[in-house]
């Protein structure tokens, strides 16, 4: 129970960190702020945390937790929650600092958090409770 008690438990923050990303990019590109090492970390943490939980959940798959076909679909848009949110970390590494920007923070955190609620709700849990 372990297993499922943090890894369920994971989810409040990973909504939290997803949501300090998208607010912190919209704030960014509101004032006109350029990209910065703050909007890094609050990107990778995010992708961290759903790395963690990802883990979590493919540990309880292996350790026996059981199978139904909700869990398919939700381990299904899991996985794909935790790729989108690696892509921008890792296009925007791969680009000069001054052509880095916060807008696709935005844009592929909401996506993830989007595909992270429908992943939770797959299962039927509640999102906040």
């Amino acid at each position: 129970m372990f297993l499922f008690h943090t890894h369920s438990g994971l989810r409040y923050l990973i909504l939290l960190a997803g949501i300090a990303t998208v607010a912190y990019a919209l704030y960014g590109r509101a004032t006109g702020r350029p990209h910065d090492r703050n909007m890094k970390n609050l990107a990778v943490a995010y992708r961290a945390l759903l790395d963690v939980n990802l883990f979590l959940g493919v540990a309880m798959i292996v350790t026996g937790y059981g199978f139904t076909n909700d869990l398919g679909v939700h381990i299904v848009l899991m996985v794909l929650a935790t790729a989108v949110a690696h892509v921008v970390p890792a296009v925007m590494r791969k680009r000069p600092p001054e052509r880095r920007t916060v807008l696709p923070y935005a844009v592929a955190t909401t996506i993830s958090l989007a595909v992270v609620v429908l992943g939770i709700l797959a299962i039927q849990r509640p999102v906040l409770g």
